[in-house]
């Protein structure tokens, strides 16, 4: 009773604030790092499950008539791999094809938490915890994405190096893509280091921005739906509108950030 009421007090502005604070403890002593447990336990807790789903679905897959999560999960099999093998002409199926697979899935996973209402979650689960703030979607924090890009770039970098040497990584940096003469060294360098640096930043921004915003409107909509009979209408209304259109987002995302984690590991074994 306590909680609703604080919660009826709050200001637009408050209420927003309050759904969109991570429950973070210091590092250390606090003066660089903080860690947000509600991000990190939800992308260990869904990765587990995701990819736990997969393994007993796998674990009981028959020759026979497949059943409907063994044929479900086919289907998802097949079409990352026919995406993979588009964009990647070497041996997929040892790390890429796989790789795809765990990024869609968990990036699917971590999105649709989106869909869980604020509201109730924190009044039915998170409230009884003792927990005053707790954000559900992982990749609403720009800490969780740039991990994940991070993880991708640092991949990108060891295949390069693995395929090409760390001499002929080094030749690559220095003499593409404009040429092997002196005066252009620097500039082929300097290009190449803004396309490091821009790929996980493009990467991971990408993600974020978009799982933010709808999370975001999300909010907007609840509050409008708390002012009265008409907003309670409306905002009824929209937010299942916005809802169905986020399904397309939620999907389209992961699918985008599995896409650009395939180009990057292919480029990485490519030579300009």
């Amino acid at each position: 009773m306590a909680i609703e009421q604080a919660e009826k007090a709050l200001t637009p502005s408050e209420y927003i604030t309050h759904h969109l604070t991570f429950n973070s403890q210091p590092v250390g002593d606090g003066s660089f790092w903080m860690l947000n447990y509600d991000s990190f336990i939800m992308s260990v807790l869904l990765g587990v499950v995701v990819m736990g789903l997969i393994w007993w679905v796998a674990r009981g897959a028959t020759a026979g008539v497949p059943s409907k999560g063994q044929a479900f999960v086919e289907l998802i099999f097949s079409f990352v791999d026919d995406q993979v093998k588009n964009i990647f002409h070497g041996n997929r199926h040892s790390f890429i094809a796989p790789t795809a697979l765990t990024v869609f899935l968990w990036v699917l996973a971590m999105n649709a938490m989106d869909f869980l209402p604020v509201d109730v979650m924190h009044h039915f689960v998170y409230a009884p915890l003792g927990l005053e703030h707790w954000r559900s979607v992982p990749t609403s924090d720009i800490n969780t994405t740039f991990a994940l890009a991070l993880a991708v770039w640092f991949l990108m970098i060891f295949f390069s190096i693995k395929v090409k040497g760390f001499g002929g990584w080094i030749h690559e940096l220095f003499y593409t893509p404009f040429g092997t003469k002196f005066w252009v060294l620097p500039l082929n360098f300097l290009f190449n280091l803004i396309e490091y640096v821009s790929k996980p930043l493009s990467h991971s921004l990408r993600l974020f921005g978009n799982m933010y915003a709808g999370e975001v409107i999300f909010l907007l909509l609840g509050m409008w739906a708390a002012t009265g009979i008409s907003g309670t209408i409306f905002g009824a209304i929209l937010g299942a509108g916005w809802s169905i259109f986020h399904i397309l987002i939620v999907a389209l995302q992961a699918f985008i950030f599995m896409m650009l984690t395939v180009v990057y590991l292919s480029m990485a074994h490519e030579s300009h």
